[in-house]
């Protein structure tokens, strides 16, 4: 079990791992060992809540591929165990990400005096503007 707060909890059975060669600085072995790690995980299928699932399907859009999986790739360390553990706490990350509920936004109207110093505002920058034309009729 991967704990991700005091109330939810993900099935190690809803992950998928895949090994694979890690690209980049390492030397030789790089070239031998499969030390990266592809961590595949099936949003639709989940235990998690609906309302969690749609905001992880907004918020990793970019990592979800056309059948609805999300997948991270760790290969930033040396072992498998480490680039493992690397992308599970990446995982529950997003995931807490997707638990914060949106704050409803309020609609507001601006005020009389907030209207009133607008158009003001308007008004004087229309003179502003108008001062700038060199009308010699006007001048006489």
């Amino acid at each position: 079990m991967i704990f991700v707060n005091d109330n939810l909890s993900i099935d190690e059975n809803e992950l998928e791992y895949r090994y694979i060669r890690a690209a980049g600085p390492g030397g030789q072995n790089v070239n031998k060992v499969s030390t990266a790690v592809q961590l595949r995980f099936d949003v639709a299928a989940s235990s998690l809540p609906q309302s969690v699932k749609e905001r992880l399907l907004k918020i990793a859009a970019g990592r979800i591929n056309k059948d609805g999986i999300l997948l991270i790739h760790a290969r930033q360390y040396r072992t498998q165990e480490q680039n493992r553990f690397d992308a599970e706490e990446r995982l529950v990350e997003i995931i807490k990400q997707a638990l914060i509920k949106p704050t409803q936004r309020k609609k507001t109207r601006p005020s009389i005096t907030a209207k009133a110093r607008r158009v003001a505002d308007k008004k004087h920058r229309g003179e502003v503007k108008r001062l700038r034309n060199y009308n010699p009729d006007e001048w006489e």
